[in-house]
């Protein structure tokens, strides 16, 4: 399992967000994220792939995550 990051523009502002990505490898993952900000780029906001990283609990904040920040 995969996890790209993207930085929307719009105007002056800008955000980021994350989507899971199904793919088979972190090269076939960043293909699909390319094609995916390419897709989206259709209105007003700007879609640019950051980075795609593999990812075993995307988006996920529990016990373990806390843990790992708190240096426990």
């Amino acid at each position: 399992m995969y996890m790209a990051e993207f930085k929307l523009r719009y105007g002056e502002r800008k955000w980021y967000v994350r989507r899971i990505i199904e793919a088979s490898s972190i090269e076939d993952a960043e293909e699909k994220a390319k094609r995916y900000a390419e897709g989206m780029n259709k209105g007003d906001v700007k879609w640019e792939l950051s980075y795609v990283i593999e990812s075993k609990r995307p988006l996920i904040v529990g016990d373990e995550e806390i843990k790992m920040l708190e240096g426990s």
